[in-house]
């Protein structure tokens, strides 16, 4: 692996106490290159603007794919990964479905180990605090004849962060648009599918709403997700989530939460949710929370909800599950408790 390291450190130029979400960067950045049917010599840069031809297949055909994933550090000062083979089997899943080459496990994991140790001082200790890891590939053959490409680039970047959201979240269950169809590509974490859900999402926060809650395409009757996290939803203290399907994320933090609450023996059932079932809890003061999961948001409670012009609030609970399962799960993340489920990754 080819290492240029940058000659000044951008580190002291920003603001920890002020970050905006995903537009600040780290010095450096992972690249490797497909070519003839091979992954060529991987190369660590300064973060730098690449250069790309306007027939590049990406722009397109929409071939692009990546993944969201965090490094922690603890008091100690080392840092952490949280379960970043379930982060690789996930981008092999999505390149496969859009006929993209698999990154080699050894490309992908020497690459973040070795990039975020190059940009470790960017990893801040501290509860909320953590460096977010932007793996992705994308078709960058210069052709815009109607195939799959055969030239691909797979990249790293990573931003420091703070929490991604400091204001209450009210959601709108959604009748018209889809997110995702069965047989296509909801299971993928394709460029696209984020690409399409903006629109609707727009429309969403001109009512009041901060993200939308999915429901399956063909006749608008079952949960879903939301925008960029899987849900679950408190009916009296059994806890609700929908089983991942070809039109829902297999979210890693989804995952996490189950787990927890099958070790912690908190009731949960993961089955199809009607809409119908979570209005009807709602009216009768059953539904106690709703809240998202995600590597963004971790876990973000959710205080209102919106369906067929109609709000509904939530009560706000002390003990409530939410602040449970986010804590459980931030003490694995920054190395303060036990790890019985081996999800944490020294860097």
């Amino acid at each position: 692996m080819k290492i240029e390291k940058i000659i000044k450190s951008n580190i002291k130029n920003v603001d920890f106490s002020n970050l905006d979400f995903g537009s600040v960067f780290t010095d450096h950045m992972f690249t490797c290159s497909y070519k003839n049917g091979k992954w060529l010599e991987a190369e660590i840069l300064p973060y730098q603007s690449i250069s790309i031809s306007p027939s590049a297949r990406v722009f397109h055909y929409g071939q692009a794919c990546f993944e969201g994933m965090k490094a922690f550090k603890d008091q100690n000062n080392k840092a952490w990964l949280f379960r970043p083979k379930d982060n690789y089997q996930r981008i092999v899943k999505s390149s496969k479905r859009l006929a993209m080459p698999c990154i080699t496990e050894k490309i992908f994991m020497e690459g973040l180990r070795n990039l975020i140790n190059i940009d470790l001082d960017w990893v801040k200790p501290g509860f909320g605090n953590s460096l977010y890891i932007r793996p992705f590939i994308f078709a960058d053959q210069e052709s815009i004849n109607a195939t799959e490409s055969l030239n691909y680039k797979f990249m790293i970047i990573c931003a420091p962060a703070s929490s991604y959201y400091a204001e209450d979240i009210r959601v709108k269950i959604e009748k018209s648009f889809s997110r995702a169809a069965k047989g296509g590509v909801g299971y993928a974490k394709a460029a696209g599918n984020y690409a399409a859900q903006f629109y609707p999402t727009i429309l969403a926060k001109e009512q009041g709403f901060q993200q939308i809650i999915w429901t399956d395409s063909s006749n608008h009757e079952f949960i879903e997700e939301a925008g960029t996290m899987n849900l679950f939803f408190r009916i009296g203290d059994t806890l609700l989530t929908a089983p991942v399907s070809d039109s829902i994320l297999d979210g890693i933090t989804r995952k996490s939460l189950i787990e927890i609450a099958k070790r912690e023996k908190i009731k949960i059932e993961i089955r199809p949710i009607r809409v119908k079932e979570i209005i009807e809890a709602s009216e009768s003061g059953n539904l106690k929370e709703i809240f998202g999961s995600g590597t963004a948001v971790t876990v973000l409670p959710i205080i209102g909800l919106g369906y067929e012009n109609k709000k509904y609030d939530l009560p706000r609970i002390k003990n409530s599950f939410s602040s449970f399962f986010k804590k459980k799960l931030n003490d694995i993340q920054y190395n303060i408790s036990e790890d019985p489920f081996d999800w944490r990754v020294k860097v």
